[in-house]
C-alpha cells in the first residue's frame, strides 16, 4: 500500500477471518506486480462517518473493490481481478 491518492483497490475484511486471509495474500501479490495501490478496511471497525462496514457488507467478507466498483467476494478471483485492474478507471 503507497501513495496518497486513492488506491485503486480496497479489500474489506476482518480479523480471524481465513478467507480473508487468502484475499489479502492475493490482492497483495497482483497489485504489486501490477503497480497498483490497495488499501484494506476491517469491517468491524467503524468508518470516519461511525458506521460499521459490516452493517452494510454482512458476511460477504472478503470483499474487493476496484476503482469503486464490486469486483468480487468471498473467493476473489485472481483472473477477474487482474481483468479490472487492466481495464482501468470508471464503471462498466
Amino acid at each position: 500500500m503507497s501513495g496518497t491518492s486513492a488506491p485503486r483497490v480496497v479489500l474489506y475484511g476482518r480479523a480471524g477471518c481465513h478467507l480473508c486471509d487468502d484475499a489479502r495474500a492475493l490482492v497483495e501479490r497482483v497489485c504489486g506486480e501490477v503497480g497498483a495501490t490497495w488499501a484494506e478496511v476491517d469491517v468491524d471497525v467503524p468508518g470516519p462517518d461511525g458506521r460499521l462496514p459490516a452493517d452494510e457488507l454482512g458476511e460477504l467478507v472478503p470483499v474487493v473493490d476496484v476503482d469503486g466498483v464490486r469486483r468480487g467476494y468471498w473467493r476473489i478471483d485472481e483472473a477477474r481481478l487482474r481483468r479490472a485492474l487492466a481495464a482501468g478507471g470508471g464503471r462498466p
